[in-house]
């Protein structure tokens, strides 16, 4: 049981007692003791459950500043203070006021504590998910071994129904993978030798061994953990705005409360009642809904979005995203699937056998998906491989290298500049790149040898997710290295509004500053190349299916690879941010409304506040702001209507 849990139950075996006392006076009843009794409970509460006020109070005076339990700690002193004297001098006491009000305060940190522990529960359930031991090989046999001894490049067994320990790669074996709790796919993922697989996933029926690339605690799920974690404690920057205003309102409230009070005296009024609406302003002052406002709210959106498969890194970044006007995307394995193939081979003069035996020779030690689908489409033909030497990058070109003793090369179109194409050859790159298909061009012995048309469909995602991006207003581009012939036919496909093509990896960062000074951009990619552009853009959105350093450069995490979780992570940061300023509202409403009513100014309409209820109405403002935050759950969003 924490503390505050502790204080608020002694607030309340305080309280009620003393508040029935209060009513029950009215009618003859009252607690037996009397006085005495009243002196006894509200001493138990403020010495106990009021004590950190006070301390924050005295801290804050000693250190010249204040902050909001300032107002709780110096109001309930002073009416505690008061009513020890009007017990020894014979008059009416407010020990029940004290209990009250630091019994509603309590309640306000107590609701706080509790929407931060079910943000803790949530990221302990995720991490619940991972298996506890793992079948390790050790001296050539598989032994059972804690999680947390498992270490990269560990090779792993996993048999039919068991969870997979770690992120790794197969070695030997297939199965289809229970992938939902990370991708949101409800349907089996066929894995074979080669398949990326992901700790906390679930076997099918097959057997497998893989290795390990990361240990436990560097795997998916616990990355996503460790950014639900940082994202929930996390400080938005309107949050620092926020917290200027309580460092000014809160001295200008003990102000405000002594001026009343020596207006009051200066009016003819008697010394308690002065003190009681002096009391009475700083309780209905204290701004208690002001300092939770944010927090709860991105508290709540942060972990909503986590539900989603949407991970928002902090609350600067939902801040930022909150702003964003215009959204752009990285075509290969942003937009397309990122798996091409081959479809075309344009020969001049060579048979297709002899192109795919150079192709593939060039391309062997490539990582490039383009240089994957021409060594996969060679090996599916049956291709016998050929050694090539003396490797040569052309940058931003291609590369070339020896093979047969004559050098060959391979590239994009920019090694066409030292070529003079026929009509027909030119007629050829054209159909293929209306075609949405990339030209790689193949050369041998400096003659043009042939094009190959590889084409990367587009993810069934993104034309819906483009369309929902501008029916909502956003300006979309894409962003790519790629011939402009083929992005704009890719474009014409998925609905995306402008196109920039041709860019080099080293200057996309450069074109996400430039659309920067037009308006806050969010930049979605997934590659090595994209993360300079992913850190300089205003909001960094990572495909969870990139590299490692993509990732870690985007300040939004796409676990389920799926762009129309764009529009969802966009409409989230819209909402949540706007939500912190409906909070703010209500934070600051009972403030602006309360107090000059707690101070009397309107007691000739029969209008007044005492400390009880000024107690009341701050507690029901905390309660208000906490209410809306939670209602950020059931704000319907684009695709999930419901989470």
């Amino acid at each position: 049981m924490s503390s505050v849990t502790k204080r608020f139950i002694v607030g309340v075996i305080g309280s009620v007692p003393l508040v029935y006392n209060m009513f029950g006076l009215l009618i003859g009843l009252g607690l037996p003791g009397g006085v005495w009794s009243e002196f006894a409970l509200g001493t138990l509460v403020f010495g106990y459950s009021g004590l950190p006020f006070v301390r924050s109070a005295w801290a804050s005076f000693k250190h010249h500043n204040s902050n909001m339990d300032t107002l709780v700690g110096v109001g309930t002193a002073i009416a505690y203070i008061y009513s020890v004297y009007a017990l020894f001098v014979g008059r009416g006491n407010y020990f029940e006021a004290v209990a009250v009000v630091i019994t509603l305060v309590l309640l306000g940190s107590l609701l706080e504590e509790r929407m931060k522990a079910q943000a803790s529960s949530a990221v302990d359930k995720l991490m619940n998910l991972q298996a506890k031991e793992a079948e390790v090989l050790r001296d050539g046999e598989f032994v059972l071994v804690p999680l947390d001894e498992v270490v990269a490049g560990d090779v792993i067994r996993v048999k039919p129904g068991g969870k997979i320990p770690v992120d790794g790669e197969i070695l030997d074996g297939h199965s289809a993978l229970d992938e939902s709790m990370v991708t949101g796919e409800s349907m089996p993922v066929e894995k074979t030798v080669g398949a990326r697989v992901i700790g906390a996933t679930v076997n099918g029926s097959g057997t497998f061994t893989f290795k390990a690339s990361k240990g436990a605690a560097d795997g998916l799920l616990s990355q996503i953990a460790e950014m639900v974690r940082q994202a929930q404690s996390s400080r938005a920057p309107i949050q620092k705005t926020v917290d200027t205003i309580a460092g000014i309102f809160v001295p200008i409230v003990l102000i405000v409360s002594i001026v009343t009070y020596v207006s009051w005296i200066f009016l003819g009024a008697s010394q308690v009642d002065a003190l009681v609406y002096a009391v009475s302003v700083m309780i209905i002052a204290c701004p208690c809904a002001l300092g939770i406002a944010t927090p709860t709210a991105l508290m709540v959106g942060t972990g909503r979005s986590a539900k989603l498969g949407v991970l928002i890194k902090n609350g600067e970044v939902l801040e930022a995203a909150h702003a964003v006007r215009t959204v752009v995307f990285d075509k290969t394995g942003t937009i397309t699937l990122g798996k091409p193939q081959v479809t075309d081979i344009v020969s001049f003069g060579s048979e297709n056998a002899e192109i795919l035996r150079l192709a593939a020779a060039l391309e062997e030690n490539s990582e490039h998906p383009l240089a994957q689908a021409v060594l996969e489409k060679a090996k599916d033909a049956g291709v016998a491989m050929t050694e090539a030497e003396n490797f040569e990058a052309i940058s931003g070109k291609g590369v070339s290298a020896l093979i047969d003793g004559k050098r060959a090369f391979i590239g994009n179109e920019r090694l066409l500049e030292a070529f003079e194409l026929t009509a027909e050859q030119k007629e050829n790159m054209r159909q293929l790149q209306s075609e949405a298909k990339t030209v790689v061009i193949l050369g041998f012995d400096k003659a043009l040898m042939a094009f190959i048309g590889i084409q990367d469909a587009p993810k069934d995602s993104s034309k819906s997710a483009l369309a929902a991006l501008k029916k909502q207003g956003y300006r979309t581009v894409m962003l790519t290295g790629d011939n402009r012939l083929v992005a704009e036919a890719v474009a014409r496909q998925v609905g995306v509004d402008e196109v920039i093509a041709e860019v080099l990896p080293a200057d996309k960062a450069a074109q996400i500053e430039t659309l920067k000074g037009q308006a806050p951009v969010a930049f979605v990619g997934d590659g090595i190349n994209d993360s300079p552009a992913l850190a300089t853009a205003t909001v960094g959105v990572a495909m969870g299916s990139g590299s490692d350093i993509a990732i870690e450069s985007g300040g939004i995490v796409l676990v389920k690879n799926d762009l129309e979780d764009v529009v969802t992570a966009l409409q989230l940061a819209k909402k949540t941010f706007n939500r912190i300023r409906l909070n703010l509202f209500w934070a600051f409403i009972y403030n602006i409304i309360g107090i000059p009513v707690a101070a009397g100014l309107f007691v000739s309409l029969g209008l007044t506040l005492s400390p009880e209820l000024a107690g009341l109405a701050m507690a029901l403002s905390s309660i208000t702001v906490v209410t809306s935050s939670l209602l950020l759950n059931w704000a319907p969003l684009h695709k999930h209507q419901q989470a």
